[in-house]
């Protein structure tokens, strides 16, 4: 199949692919949706994940395999995977999205994104408009995907590899960031974790479970050692600390 011929298809939407793009069109909205919204930067940076998807697929239904695949592979596999492994490594929670060191930090940076989008998008809908693409037949004289083959690995070579080692230093960064370094004598080895554990005065043993030969269920309710003595140890302790009344001393009916 020449040039000329998957040009002119690509301008035709056939009806597998208008069914495909019904499908994962809202599949994408809704990735970049709770890409916004995930309080998680994990979840977030996995939303976009199904948002890069949709577009590899979108990429090659518009005769254009070596973009969708370097969408899917290069994007979505490699530099996504990467973004995860160093939200994960460096400890990113929740709490640190509802941070706001700066009154009205979100407004502003809500309006500020939506103007700039609008600026990109009038600049270039008035430089593209009524312009017709120039050279593409010389340029896939070899194949589309032999040709961006050739820039990427002669002309682009350099930029090429000083990203995939951006890339890496940022990957040893967050290694670096995210370790922990402990002196030797702060280490705790078996011998010394078994000398704490049965050292005079700690429990060495299994804690009785709440409500354990007791006349209740509940996590309140204090567990009976074998004598018939009350024990403490089954009651967690962030449970507040208050005396049973009359009515929750009696027996329940649950010993027979």
């Amino acid at each position: 199949m020449t040039t000329s011929t998957v040009l002119a298809a690509a301008g035709e939407v056939s009806g597998g692919e208008e069914v495909t793009f019904w499908i994962l069109a809202p599949l994408a909205l809704l990735g970049a949706i709770g890409m916004l919204w995930a309080r998680n930067a994990v979840h977030s940076a996995l939303w976009l994940v199904l948002t890069m998807l949709c577009l590899g697929v979108f990429y090659v239904l518009q005769a254009g395999p070596f973009i969708g695949m370097v969408q899917i592979i290069v994007y979505t596999g490699a530099i996504m995977m990467l973004f995860l492994f160093v939200l994960m490594l460096v400890g990113r929670d929740a709490s640190d999205s509802l941070i706001e060191t700066l009154r009205g930090q979100r407004v502003a940076a809500i309006l500020l994104g939506l103007g700039f989008a609008g600026l990109v998008a009038g600049g270039l809908s008035r430089a593209l408009d009524g312009t017709t693409p120039v050279g593409l037949e010389e340029a896939n004289a070899g194949g589309n995907v032999q040709g961006i083959a050739e820039l990427l690995f002669t002309k682009y070579v350099f930029a090429f590899e000083l990203t995939s080692a951006l890339l890496i230093t940022a990957a040893v960064g967050a290694m670096v960031l995210a370790h922990v370094e402990r002196r030797r004598e702060d280490k705790v080895d078996q011998i010394a974790t078994m000398k704490a554990r049965f050292r005079p005065g700690n429990y060495p043993g299994p804690k009785p479970g709440p409500g354990v030969f007791a006349t209740s269920s509940s996590v309140a309710t204090p567990a009976l050692l074998p004598d018939g003595r009350l024990t403490d140890r089954g009651i967690s302790e962030i449970m507040p600390v208050r005396e049973m009344t009359a009515e929750e001393t009696i027996l329940k009916g649950t010993d027979r």
